[in-house]
């Protein structure tokens, strides 16, 4: 059935919601256009007369197709070279969705799309849907096929197993600056000692390199770990230089919605330092390297220049 003007401006006026939910399902903002792509073929070859609420619908398609590839990811990360870390994204990006409650922008920090990564596929579903953007029991229940009371407690397995017990910092642009600044002179300084200050004692360090960049097969746990670890990447030599082909430049960014190093060489975005505020310091530290993680974010970052570094010297 073709889609007359009006039907294809429904789909596209939930276009951004659908992407932000599979973003936050599947920690990657490609696949998520993909599986949004794949709603709207359906969405064409549905019989449209008998759907009586297309986002219902269109949610509940979305939520399969990201179900059904949640769990031929967990298959892949099984062969996956070093750690997984999700896809991240610059401010401003379609796939952050809404961002106007706690619970919301804390859905798609760095940190819990890697934590959500500890939960079941119908876990992580009723999580992102309860808590990011506010379904009742009774619409997941509907999505899933379940009932309302084990929707109720999947949800409550899911709080509990992405609770770490320490409450994250929300910073605005003045002070996610101040402390990437701060980091990223630690990281150069050649010591460990600044670096120490800035990190909580149990800090984690996670860097994915997705096997095509060197990066520590396993996290780094500890502030003085991390320290001495940091203060390795960091150093310039030579052959740092020729094996990135060329001199890093540093900024500083605002990527799911927290503070963050980005790491240029020559036009393209290198890295990506993700760093997890909390009161009583950074606590976590997500090092994304993985290049088919950082093609999308690089045209990003081309497309809103020219952009101001914290440091070019290195």
């Amino acid at each position: 059935m073709s889609l007359s003007t009006h039907e294809a401006d429904l789909f596209e006026g939930f276009r951004g919601r659908l992407e932000a939910i599979a973003y936050r399902l599947l920690g990657s903002a490609s696949d998520a256009e993909d599986a949004v792509q794949d709603v709207f073929l359906r969405w064409h070859a549905a019989d449209r007369e008998l759907i009586e609420t297309p986002e219902a619908w269109l949610t509940k398609v979305l939520t399969n197709i990201c179900l059904n590839q949640l769990g031929s990811a967990r298959a892949r990360r099984e062969t996956y070279v070093g750690q997984w870390l999700p896809e991240p994204v610059l401010a401003g990006d379609r796939m952050l969705g809404p961002a106007d409650t706690v619970e919301q922008r804390e859905s798609v920090s760095m940190a819990m799309l890697t934590l959500m990564e500890r939960l079941s596929p119908n876990e992580r579903v009723v999580y992102v849907l309860r808590e990011a953007f506010g379904y009742a029991h009774r619409e997941i229940a509907e999505i899933l096929d379940v009932t309302e009371s084990n929707c109720q407690q999947i949800y409550r397995r899911a709080k509990q197993h992405v609770t770490t017990g320490r409450a994250r910092t929300e910073v605005d642009a003045v002070a996610a600056r101040e402390l990437v600044e701060k980091f990223l002179a630690a990281g150069l300084s050649g010591d460990t000692e600044p670096l120490i200050r800035l990190l909580t004692v149990d800090a984690v360090s996670i860097a994915d390199g997705g096997g095509r960049i060197p990066a520590r097969k396993v996290p780094v746990i500890g502030a003085l770990s991390i320290a001495r670890y940091l203060r390795g990447v960091f150093r310039p030599t030579e052959a740092k230089r020729a094996y990135v082909a060329g001199r890093p430049i540093f900024y500083a960014v605002v990527v799911n919605g927290g503070p963050a190093v980005l790491v240029e060489v020559d036009g393209r975005v290198f890295g990506i330092f993700c760093i997890d505020p909390t009161p009583d310091g950074v606590a976590a530290i997500h090092l994304q390297v993985n290049p088919d993680k950082l093609e999308r974010i690089t045209r990003q970052w081309a497309a809103t220049g020219p952009h101001r570094p914290l440091a070019a010297e290195w």
